[in-house]
């Protein structure tokens, strides 16, 4: 990972697989200046979906083979609940590598490089105001993807009875979500919000987990960690919020491929 500093911009990216980009390319009014974006995603932050490939010649010079072929989706930081009023954007400024951006491209590239199922990073920017900073996240969108919360609220929709068997298509996507789970707590990712939003399936069926902003990488991952038992605790929460009539037997799914010895994705 290199950082390229841009008067009081820095820009963190991996130099042999990121293209060269400028502070502008991580803010919505440059992409949308070039009519680069393709889409939007709900939540704070209104992450958009880019698509590179739609920049002028002049801005991919240099740029490593294929790096721009992808779409890519960038994520302002915001804040959430009452601070947001009076500071939605900024970020008290404690060291470079302490900002959120910088931490989470650096956790992300790491479990990316592990074959984990997490998305794959392009850069991270942060712009120094003195005390305060900003930042936001690019990295490249999982193509076809969807919220696991989409197909809690379908299944919910089926207004199956608690005693009619799930579709075994479900079934297996809880497997799934169960293995993903597992596998980035076997790493050592403790996830702070791990919920139905943070989870996407893509087009073949695989999940990923996303947003690691703030997100703790543990040494050390035994079984009994209590932090394993409270990540799947708040994802529990989340089943049962999008999908009551049956979040507790999709959550015994989850609980079963989770433990189960067999933990290929």
């Amino acid at each position: 990972m290199a950082v390229f500093r841009n008067e009081n911009a820095y820009i963190l990216y991996d130099g042999e697989t990121a293209p060269q980009m400028t502070p502008d390319w991580f803010t919505p009014s440059f992409w949308r200046k070039h009519a680069a974006v393709t889409g939007e995603a709900p939540g704070r932050g209104a992450s958009l979906f880019l698509a590179p490939a739609r920049l002028p010649a002049s801005l991919q010079h240099e740029s490593p083979a294929q790096a721009l072929a992808r779409q890519w989706a960038l994520r302002p930081y915001r804040r959430g609940g009452l601070i947001a009023k009076l500071a939605s954007h900024r970020y008290v400024y404690t060291g470079l590598e302490r900002t959120r951006a910088f931490a989470e491209l650096r956790l992300t590239a790491q479990l990316h490089r592990q074959g984990l199922p997490v998305p794959e990073p392009v850069g991270a920017c942060v712009w120094r105001h003195g005390l305060t900073y900003e930042a936001a996240l690019i990295t490249v969108l999982i193509p076809g993807a969807h919220a696991f919360a989409d197909d809690l609220m379908t299944l919910q929709a089926l207004e199956l009875s608690t005693s009619e068997p799930m579709p075994a298509a479900m079934l297996t996507l809880l497997d799934t979500t169960g293995r993903a789970i597992r596998a980035v707590h076997d790493a050592g990712l403790e996830h702070v919000d791990l919920n139905a939003r943070n989870l996407l399936v893509d087009e073949a069926g695989h999940v990923y987990v996303i947003d690691l902003d703030r997100c703790q990488l543990h040494d050390d991952a035994p079984q009994g960690a209590s932090w394993r038992g409270a990540n799947l605790s708040r994802l529990a929460r989340s089943l049962a919020r999008f999908c009551p009539d049956h979040h507790a037997a999709c959550l015994a799914h989850i609980h079963a491929a989770y433990h189960s010895t067999d933990q290929a994705i």
